[in-house]
């Protein structure tokens, strides 16, 4: 399978641990910083950049596999939790990723869900890649509070 072309971001530095991401042509920058004591928290940090990314890349995926079916699960949140905590070695590193997914409507309005629910997360290209270093746990919640998976 040939993969698509390099996605690149630019980082320039602000000062100290405040950068800007530029993610290309069209798009505004993004501000990132570390909490005190390192950073003055003007902006997300890298944890939560990836738990951003992980949990962006899970709605899409679902919403993406419900919309094949023709359903309507809007509107999708997510939330997702990043345990950091020290290695065998001492060391400051994303332990687990907790991520939860709402859906904006009952689970018994969407047809086909219990086909999607067994196969999305394995079409999300950053759980996935993530996956094999952080442990990544998923439930699926209706908009009733009902956990579908």
């Amino acid at each position: 399978m040939a993969s698509s072309p390099l996605q690149t971001v630019r980082l320039t530095q602000r000062q100290d641990y405040q950068f800007d991401v530029h993610f290309g042509e069209g798009l505004p920058p993004l501000a990132v910083d570390e909490p005190a004591p390192l950073g003055q928290g003007q902006g997300p940090t890298p944890v939560q950049l990836l738990a951003a990314a992980v949990g962006n890349c899970l709605a899409d995926s679902l919403l993406f596999a419900l919309r094949k079916f023709k359903q309507a699960p809007e509107p999708i949140t997510a939330e997702v939790r990043a345990e950091v905590g020290r290695n065998a070695e001492g060391r400051l590193r994303v332990l687990r990723l907790e991520a939860d997914l709402h859906l904006g409507v009952p689970a018994a309005s969407l047809a086909h869900l219990d086909r999607v629910l067994g196969s999305f997360e394995t079409y999300c290209t950053v759980t996935q890649s993530v996956a094999g270093a952080v442990p990544v746990s998923l439930r699926v919640i209706d908009v009733t509070g009902a956990v579908l998976s």
